[in-house]
């Protein structure tokens, strides 16, 4: 697979999870009664994605971090 190609999934890819809670959010807009509650799981699960994604990066930002301040080589990226 190409660098570009690489690319472009990777992009599709980080777009999934907050489509996928636009998606679910716009059908609990145009729905009544009880059938609100039928889009809510893929806005849960859209919101879980997020925010593990978010705390993963956190994770390792701070793990390059400490490696940087520690003079750890291993750890540090290559340039």
């Amino acid at each position: 697979m190409t660098e570009a190609a690489q690319l472009r999934l990777r992009l599709l890819l980080s777009l999934a999870a907050p489509l996928l809670v636009l998606f679910g959010l716009v059908g609990m807009a145009q729905r009544q009664g009880p059938e609100r509650l039928k889009p809510l799981p893929p806005v849960l699960l859209g919101l879980s994605l997020m925010a593990a994604s978010s705390l993963r990066r956190r994770y390792h930002r701070r793990l390059l971090l400490e490696a940087l301040r520690n003079g750890d080589p291993s750890q540090q990226p290559s340039p």
